[in-house]
């Protein structure tokens, strides 16, 4: 087949949603068929066309669900997509959050293939589907399949939108990660090292109260240090470390995704302790596929991939006590870390990328079989 993945976010930019769509074009390719990424340009406009890619349009940032995420509204290539979505004559049109402006709208509204979206977001409700949609409704009325990564995306997107949305979680590389992976020569010290990997400035990602739950972990072990992998401005943080007496922390700023596995490796705990805005968590996934026993929030992104107790310990979110104590019970049991960690690996081992992709290429397979010549669809010149 020949196949369209569609994100409206920067494709250079690190996220969720760009490495999801980077995966799985990759996993498609290895099976044999044609596969372009449309996505925004980053910082220059106009059009980029290059082998496998096409660029529309230069990014602004804006806020989104507790982030600062970059998309394009370049409006004015609305001729240029239309004039590349004939030209390619795709089978597959991927779309991943449809409902993002704009790229997705302009690329959906100029197809004539098989449509098929994933909504990948999720929280409590969104204003912005409220306010736009009987426009939205017409947009995602040309829509042939539809995925959500989560049941908490499932529920956030049904409230407004209704359909049946296939559940088809996020994948990763499992091969990647586990004890076949070296640590750093540093993690080899004997000291106790908990993990955050991410924008830890952001309010969601519940950094703040780590860092309060790192004074009590201490309290237990005095040696034990966080160490903090992504990228923020660590001085937002100086008052709440100095009025808790935080010392031991190594922030390493932004990891190379080729680094990314061996920082697992040479962790003892990983802490995801979001509060917010978490669909599923690929975080959480590459910690359990190093065989690293995962405390997170108790919120339904994680939740629904951690099953409390048995591949993972969930707690209160905004609750540093709470979060303090299953750090120190995890630190103060290596069998209880052993068995949390085997058993992550086996959890994880089901998003494995080549079996997220053959159930998506199942969707696309249906999608193909129920497709109706809609009255968009015969007038498409």
């Amino acid at each position: 087949m020949k196949i369209a993945l569609v994100t409206p976010y920067d494709f250079a930019h690190p996220g969720g949603v760009p490495e999801h769509v980077a995966r799985l074009r990759d996993e498609f390719r290895r099976l044999g068929h044609a596969v372009v990424v449309i996505a925004p340009r980053a910082r220059r406009g106009g059009l980029e066309v290059r082998e496998g890619f096409y660029g529309i349009g230069r990014t602004v940032t804006v806020p989104g669900n507790g982030s600062m995420i970059r998309l394009t509204f370049d409006v004015t290539l609305y001729a240029e997509v239309k004039s590349l979505m004939r030209r390619e004559r795709f089978d597959v049109v991927h779309l991943h959050e449809p409902l993002i402006p704009v790229l997705p709208y302009m690329v959906l509204l100029n197809s004539q293939a098989v449509n098929v979206a994933t909504f990948h977001a999720f929280r409590v409700s969104n204003p912005w589907y409220t306010a736009f949609k009987p426009y939205m409704a017409f947009v995602l009325s040309r829509l042939d399949g539809r995925i959500a990564v989560s049941e908490p995306a499932r529920e956030l997107v049904s409230q407004y939108f209704e359909g049946p949305y296939e559940i088809i979680p996020n994948g990763i590389d499992i091969d990647r990660y586990g004890s076949h992976v070296e640590p750093f020569s540093w993690a080899t010290d004997g000291v106790p090292r908990i993990l955050f990997v991410g924008r830890f400035a952001e309010p969601r990602k519940g950094f703040k109260y780590l860092l309060q739950a790192m004074a009590m972990v201490c309290q237990e072990f005095p040696d034990a240090r966080l160490l903090v992998a992504g990228t923020g401005n660590r001085d937002r943080f100086a008052g709440l470390m100095e009025r808790y007496g935080v010392r031991n922390v190594d922030f390493v700023g932004y990891v190379a995704d080729s680094d990314k596995p061996r920082y697992y490796a040479s962790c003892d705990v990983f802490c995801a302790p979001s509060v917010r805005g978490e669909s599923l968590g690929i975080v959480l996934l590459e910690a359990m596929a190093s065989g690293k026993p995962t405390v997170a929030a108790d919120i339904p992104g994680y939740a629904s991939v951690i099953t409390d107790g048995h591949d993972g310990v969930l707690v209160p979110p905004k609750n540093p006590p709470s979060l303090a104590l299953a750090l120190v019970r995890l630190l103060a049991d290596r069998e209880r870390r052993q068995r949390l960690g085997t058993n992550g690996r086996l959890t994880a081992e089901r998003y494995a990328w080549p079996h997220i992709a053959e159930r998506i290429l199942e969707v696309y397979e249906r999608a193909a079989r129920g497709a109706i010549e809609a009255p968009w669809r015969r007038g498409f010149a």
